[in-house]
């Protein structure tokens, strides 16, 4: 007599659904791409700044990013599009935003500029208290006929300090704060670049730092407080 290898009253053996099969390794892609979000903003976070100064969170009364430990910022000597020399250490009792951009820019560089105007107008009165410095990123498309049309037509003619030259003197600068400009080199007309706002005190110390994306309240909440410091 041969007998049966399962009690028939219970039926046949479970059966495993195949989405389970696929759950431990789901669960494994899961912890790793957490672990690799946790890197990138650990690492954002901690990225350079001028003068060895890292971004931290916002505080001290700033909607703005905090620049630890907060320290003076380099120093800018070059000329406008209209060959006067500019200098950071003349805007000293002013707040004073420093940005990088470059006038064929197709995207960043237009939304900084037409936020930064927002933030100018909203601020009334007290846009007085503020100046823009932009320096170029691209001493070849740079001309001071291309910055003319670039700030009129961004509604910044008079209100931005808008700095070009050569590929030196530019150099100097970019290293100075931390920027990086590439060429692309299948469009050369293009230039990546670092595209922060960097919020400088009357006292000339760097502050605070402002993504390409900031709102203009940020800006103009924080200018009175860069006019005081």
């Amino acid at each position: 007599m041969i007998e049966p290898d399962s009690d028939p009253g219970q039926g046949p053996p479970p059966q495993r659904l195949p989405w389970m099969k696929l759950l431990p390794p789901l669960l494994a892609l899961l912890v790793i791409v957490s672990g690799l979000s946790f890197l990138l903003l650990r690492t954002s976070s901690s990225s350079s700044l001028p003068g060895g100064a890292a971004a931290s969170h916002a505080g001290g009364g700033y909607e703005g990013t905090l620049a630890l430990p907060v320290k003076q910022a380099p120093a800018i000597a070059l000329r406008n599009y209209l060959g006067r020399p500019v200098t950071l250490a003349q805007y000293r009792g002013r707040a004073v935003l420093v940005t990088f951009l470059y006038t064929n820019c197709p995207d960043i560089c237009p939304l900084i500029a037409s936020n930064l105007r927002v933030a100018l107008n909203q601020l009334g009165p007290r846009a007085a208290e503020a100046q823009v410095i932009a320096i170029s990123v691209d001493p070849r498309g740079d001309t001071p006929g291309a910055v003319a049309r670039f700030l009129r037509e961004h509604q910044m003619t008079g209100r931005m300090q808008y700095l070009i030259g050569s590929a030196g003197e530019l150099g100097r600068t970019w290293a100075a704060w931390g920027v990086g400009a590439t060429r692309d080199a299948g469009q050369p007309q293009l230039v990546s670049h670092s595209a922060l706002i960097y919020g400088v005190s009357a006292g000339g110390r760097l502050t605070t730092v402002y993504p390409s994306s900031f709102e203009p309240a940020e800006i103009v909440h924080d200018v009175p407080r860069l006019a005081a410091g």
